[in-house]
């Protein structure tokens, strides 16, 4: 395909700039040097259920990668070997880490070669629920970037935290064996055969287990290529008190939580209804597919029962200080989003300002100054959009104005919503949709400061 193979140059031309700067941190680190974590990329035939197993790609050899947890500022360095026989790259997703430490190849962020390491070294920051996966080219091939096992939960421990809790439990959306369906403005789109939770499908896993009358503390993740997911705890009511790693400005119950690829939520769940339960996916579809976990009590032994939560409508506004304003901006960068037909059973390409990346238009920053980024979203598909190594504050969703709810991932829906960013984290920094068959057609820019 042109188009693809347009991109796949421009990002080899960009690899061949960095790959020397790999190769020099490879000779490095021959010689074995004090790490602080070590992550070996290679493949892994992953049994989600009996009889149900998954060839893919993962860290170590698990479904998620091993969880990094860490203080906030204090240096770490993290050694990466890709065992595979493709380049690859990772990137610590919601960390403000420098372009060369992001993971991010389109920032200068070098590739990973096969065979070879990587120290990936900074002082993460901010503390809360971040997480590290692949940042690779997919297109055609659904076993790579996002739709393998390369992703993992990443912790930044803060100086002070009150541990109002009793458990903390961190769990994984996914889903697997993306094959190519119709759908929404794209002209394909992934559809899956299997979904987990923590690499296992509903009832083939170990269970939570949990005591009457604790508060549990759940970090959950979508770490689906593509898929937005409805989860609820069936019996109880889950308290939002974090999204995307940020305490919420207001913290506020619900049924069941809407997570758009890459977004993240903290949960606190009192545990007042004893029984066995299932935590899983809204919809019988998907929950059939195996994305669920059961969820039991103490001294409680029946199978995990299922009930489906009141209809829920999920505002982003619920969570955020609908008594202050937020403050105005220095400047405006107005976005819109659209896609151009491809046809024939190809993919779309997705433009942003009319261009699809690497041709997209590069916006210059300036330090210390508050930007509104007013997304115009003309396809009728919403998006999940990510912005790295800043956090934002959600201004106006959907005509309604917000503020105080700091994120690194929003979904938009058709329509305009606005969010601020403060550029202060110099270096190229990327902007782009979470879905990895829009990002790797096209819905990509970057910005650069001044």
């Amino acid at each position: 395909m042109k188009n693809e193979s347009t991109r796949r140059e421009f990002l080899c031309d960009m690899s061949m700039g960095v790959m020397s700067a790999a190769l020099i941190r490879e000779s490095l680190t021959s010689a074995q040097p004090e790490v602080d974590h070590r992550l070996e990329i290679s493949s892994l035939r992953l049994e989600i259920a009996p009889g149900k197993n998954i060839e893919t790609t993962a860290y170590n050899g698990t479904i998620p990668g091993p969880l990094i947890r860490w203080p906030e500022n204090k240096p770490i360095r993290i050694q990466v070997t890709n065992r595979t026989d493709v380049p690859e790259i990772v990137h610590c997703h919601g960390l403000f880490n420098s372009p060369q430490m992001d993971g991010a190849m389109e920032e200068g962020s070098p590739m990973i070669a096969p065979g070879a390491s990587l120290v990936y070294e900074f002082a993460p920051r901010p503390a809360g629920f971040r997480w590290y996966h692949t940042h690779t080219f997919a297109g055609h091939n659904l076993r790579r970037g996002l739709y393998s096992g390369q992703f993992g939960c990443f912790y930044v421990e803060a100086k002070s935290d009150p541990g109002a809790y009793d458990q903390e439990i961190f769990l994984t959306v996914h889903d697997w064996n993306a094959y190519m369906g119709g759908g929404g403005d794209a002209s394909m789109e992934a559809v899956y055969d299997y979904g987990t939770i923590n690499g296992r499908m509903l009832g083939h896993g170990d269970p939570i287990r949990v005591v009457e009358n604790q508060r549990v503390l759940i970090h959950l993740l979508n770490a689906s290529a593509t898929l937005t997911h409805w989860i609820s705890l069936s019996g109880h009511q889950m308290q939002v008190v974090g999204m995307d790693g940020n305490p919420v400005p207001r913290a506020a119950n619900v049924s069941a939580v809407r997570l758009a690829p890459a977004e993240r939520v903290d949960l606190v769940v009192e545990m007042n209804r004893p029984g066995v339960w299932v935590m899983g996916e809204t919809r019988k579809e998907l929950r059939g597919a195996g994305i669920g976990v059961v969820v039991e009590y103490a001294n409680q032994s029946s199978p995990g029962k299922w009930v489906d939560p009141p209809e829920t409508t999920w505002d982003y506004a619920q969570f955020s200080d609908s008594a202050a304003e937020a403050r105005q901006p220095d400047a405006q960068i107005p976005v819109v989003f659209q896609s151009k037909f491809a046809g024939h059973g190809d993919f779309d390409r997705w433009t942003i300002n009319g261009k699809s990346f690497p041709h997209t238009d590069t916006i210059p920053l300036e330090q210390g100054k508050r930007y509104r980024l007013q997304m115009t979203n003309k396809s009728a598909d919403p998006h999940p959009i990510h912005l790295h190594r800043h956090s934002f504050e959600l201004t106006n969703i959907g005509g309604k104005p917000v503020s105080g709810l700091l994120k690194d991932v929003v979904l938009i829906e058709p329509g305009v919503t606005t969010v601020d960013f403060t550029a202060d984290n110099p270096g190229s920094t990327l902007f782009h949709c979470h879905q990895q068959n829009h990002m790797d057609f096209g819905f990509m820019m970057l910005f650069a400061y001044r």
